[in-house]
């Protein structure tokens, strides 16, 4: 979708303004996401390597509409508070992987299942694996850290 489009299509009080660069950025990944995979916020940012969770969750609320913003979620699975409904009949016409609710939990909605969900940006429907070790294939693990040696080290815990 391109600039032009989205703003033809952003809320009446955004509709005026030029979208900012960065909410267009986030955006664009929004619509790469494949139908059945989500990326959390923090992942968006991390694969724009610029911003973070609040500042993509920020987008998300003001121009999320225009793109399949179900796509994009927290990073625990809870779906989106005051929308779980509508998600969830996206998820499930997708067929997004999910979790069902433990009896405890309140409502009983369910949660998504991020170890299958999860999209890490690459041209396959892998996810992100079994473990964080995994995350962001595509984008963060071609970066080259040059400031990690710099960085103090936090003491290893002793129980």
């Amino acid at each position: 979708m391109n600039e032009e489009s989205r703003r033809e299509q952003a809320p009446s009080d955004h509709a005026a303004q030029a979208l900012p660069e960065y909410a267009e950025r986030v955006l664009d990944v929004a619509d790469l996401i494949p139908p059945g995979r989500v990326m959390t916020y923090g992942d968006i940012a991390e694969w724009l390597e610029e911003g973070g969770p609040r500042q993509v969750g920020r987008v998300m609320a003001l121009y999320g509409e225009v793109v399949p913003w179900w796509r994009v979620v927290r990073s625990d699975g809870a779906l989106l508070p005051g929308h779980e409904l509508q998600a969830l009949d996206r998820y499930r016409e997708e067929g997004t992987p999910l979790r069902q609710a433990s009896r405890a939990a309140q409502g009983h909605m369910p949660k998504l299942d991020m170890r299958r969900a999860r999209w890490d940006g690459g041209d396959g429907d892998a996810g992100h694996g079994a473990d964080d070790d995994t995350r962001a294939g595509t984008r963060a693990d071609t970066r080259v850290d040059t400031t990690q040696e710099a960085r103090p080290q936090a003491p290893e815990a002793h129980t």
